[in-house]
Parts: C-alpha cells; sequence; structure tokens
C-alpha cells in the first residue's frame, strides 16, 4: 500500500522532551513530502504555536494545519481558514457558566484570539507555556452575549486533582452536544461535537480525494484516538496513555527516541507496509 497523507499530532509525538522536531523526525518527513506525500500537523494548539513547526521543515507549498483539536484547519503561508466548526453561542455560554458555578478557570478560544475572565495563575501557568497574549474581558458569559460570537475552543485549568471528576460532571451534561477530552494533565479540552482531529482528517482526506487507507497518522493522547481509527494506519507512540495505544494499530518509539521517523522509514520510505 502507498500512503499518501501523513498526520502527526506535535506535543509528545513529533516534538521531544524540548518541544523540537528532532533531524531524524523532520529529514523523513522532508523525504516523504519530495516523494509526493501530503504531510499534516494535527493538534489542540492555536495556529500561531504551531504553525513556526511547518515553517521549520521549510515546505514551499501552502499546505494546512489541523487546529484546536480538529475546530479548525487553516493554511499555513496565506493564513486562508478552510473549515471552521465552532461551539454554539448560546451552548458556550451555559457552560461557561457551569464552570464558574464551579470556581474553574476557563480559557476562551477565538480564532487567533485568546479571552480570559482575569489574570491570575491560571493564565500566568499557560502563559509560562504558550508565550500567548490574553486578553481578560471580564465576564465571559455576558462577553459572549454582548458580542455574539461562537468560540473556536473553551479550555479548564485544574491543577486540584478533580480533572477525572470535573470531566465526568461536564461529559454528563454535554456530552452528546460537545467534545470534551483531557489533553495536558490538567487541562480539559471543549470543541463542537464535530471538531475532533480525526473528523477534521477525514475531510481533509476527502477533499484531496486520498482514501482513509493511504492515510498514516500518529498520535499519544485521548484526542488522536479518533485520528489513529480513521487511519489506514493508526500508529501510538510508546509513550501514548493506554487507550491510545489500544487503539492503535501499531506502536512505535517514544517521541524523545524519534518514532514517527522509525514508521515513514519503514513504512512510506522502504515500502514494507502489507508485506
Amino acid at each position: 500500500m502507498r500512503f499518501r497523507m501523513i498526520a502527526a499530532d506535535l506535543d509528545y509525538t513529533l516534538l521531544d522532551e524540548n518541544a523540537k522536531i528532532s533531524e531524524r523526525n523532520k529529514e523523513a518527513i522532508r523525504r516523504a513530502v519530495s516523494r509526493g506525500v501530503k504531510f499534516v500537523i494535527a493538534t489542540g494548539r492555536m495556529f500561531q504555536t504551531s504553525v513556526r513547526y511547518m515553517q521549520e521543515l521549510g515546505f514551499e507549498c501552502d499546505w494546512p494545519l489541523i487546529n484546536y483539536h480538529g475546530a479548525m484547519i487553516k493554511r499555513a503561508r496565506s493564513e486562508k481558514v478552510i473549515l471552521h466548526r465552532p461551539l454554539d453561542n448560546r451552548m458556550a455560554i451555559d457552560l461557561i457558566g457551569e464552570a464558574s458555578r464551579m470556581d474553574l478557570h476557563v480559557s476562551m478560544f477565538v480564532g487567533n484570539n485568546l479571552y480570559v475572565r482575569e489574570e491570575n495563575e491560571h493564565t500566568r501557568y499557560y502563559r509560562s507555556l504558550t508565550n500567548i497574549e490574553l486578553q481578560p474581558v471580564g465576564d465571559l458569559c455576558k462577553f459572549l452575549e454582548n458580542k455574539g460570537i461562537n468560540p473556536t475552543k473553551l479550555s479548564i485549568i485544574s491543577w486540584d486533582g478533580q480533572i477525572e471528576e470535573i470531566e465526568v460532571h461536564l461529559q454528563k451534561r454535554y456530552g452528546t452536544r460537545l467534545s470534551i477530552l483531557q489533553s495536558r494533565p490538567y487541562f480539559l479540552e471543549i470543541t463542537d461535537k464535530k471538531a475532533t482531529k480525526g473528523q477534521a482528517l477525514q475531510w481533509l482526506a476527502e477533499r484531496e480525494a486520498v482514501k482513509a487507507e493511504e492515510v498514516l497518522a500518529f498520535g499519544d493522547g485521548y484526542n488522536d484516538i479518533d485520528m489513529l481509527s480513521f487511519a489506514g494506519l493508526g500508529v501510538a507512540v510508546a509513550n501514548a496513555k493506554p487507550e491510545v495505544l489500544e487503539a492503535a494499530a501499531l506502536v512505535t518509539g517514544p517521541h524523545n527516541e524519534d518514532g514517527v521517523a522509525e514508521i515513514i522509514e519503514k513504512y512510506v520510505l522502504n515500502h514494507q507496509y502489507g508485506l
């Protein structure tokens, strides 16, 4: 089988412990692209914090990135949005209100902007991870009501050991209408039910006339499971969550040992898949 598209998560999958793409991973991806394979970053991150990795790979094409867990697909060079599946305004207001009653910190992403109620220890922690500017706007529910906008993603940060309980509570209340998943250990990410990596990758593959069986995907987190399930070959890095390891068709080396390159070299560059 010939793979025509590769999709890779960033953190703890393609990136090493220093949030860098290793030279071996770069070389494997570049060689695959030189043979006509399309390479896609699929991440929960914002566009601003992920596009630099496409730039670092040095591709000339205006290829899309999947951001916000699948809520947005945007082109790397022109920055043209080709797919956006935001949260419904009223649904977002309802969830933020529920989070406020639970005394939880909520970050609200709208396109390129990040809004918060106020600066606090949670915003300082997030800024230390991403170096992204935040805009304090007071009551987020009133802000949404006044603006009438549909946020791309909501994020809850909780480091008091209650994140699983919070997820269960919100799943019971909103799980049929929203995608609610843990990303980092203290983060709960909330997008529209149709805004997941797997659905975004399927949309992009169909747009590019690439069959599911021609897609190779890599991941480590809960938000990667439906992407790995969609792909013809879904690969988990060895450091992935147990549920991801179970869902994957194949397990490769860990993120800090060139696990992505290992598979690309074997199954794309040397065509060993299915032999």
